[in-house]
């Protein structure tokens, strides 16, 4: 578990990490150099969950050394797939990052909804439902890992 006191705003207790895999955590199918060291490091505190439709068929291969959950949706409507996941987690002990328009639910229902902007973008329906936005994943991850900087971000 991760706690995570935010001046003046709720204190956070995560023990969940659900992510994206294509846009966020992979660009075009292939682990962002940095992921696989920090989700191990972050795997000793929580639960990680991989949530993906798994657009390049590369998200077993890519993961085989990160001590993670992976589940591949089904087609149509896995923005509702991904928001049910994290409620059926618990949201109030989630962090969800993502940067689809498929992520919106699940940033939107996480306790922590971290947006990712990179190579793929990210859709402005995600950006509104996310707490924080960061330039890559390795930035969102690192906030789980430093969540002073976290605090500092989110404090009223």
């Amino acid at each position: 578990m991760i706690r995570i006191e935010i001046p003046g705003n709720k204190t956070l207790e995560l023990e969940y990490l659900v992510l994206d895999f294509n846009g966020t955590l992979a660009i075009d199918g292939k682990l962002v150099e940095g992921v696989k060291g920090r989700l191990n490091e972050l795997s000793s505190k929580l639960s990680v969950h991989v949530i993906t439709a798994d657009t390049f068929g590369t998200v077993i291969s890519e993961l085989k050394e990160i001590k993670c959950h992976i589940q591949v949706l089904s087609n149509g409507y896995q923005d509702r797939q991904k928001g049910i996941y994290v409620n059926q987690l618990g949201s109030k002990r989630c962090a969800a990052i993502g940067n689809g328009y498929n992520d919106w639910k699940m940033l939107r229902q996480a306790a922590l909804g971290i947006a990712t902007i990179q190579a793929e973008g990210a859709s402005i329906k995600t950006v509104k439902y996310a707490s924080v936005v960061c330039y890559s994943v390795n930035q969102a991850l690192d906030l789980l890992i430093n969540t002073k900087r976290l605090a500092a971000t989110l404090r009223r």
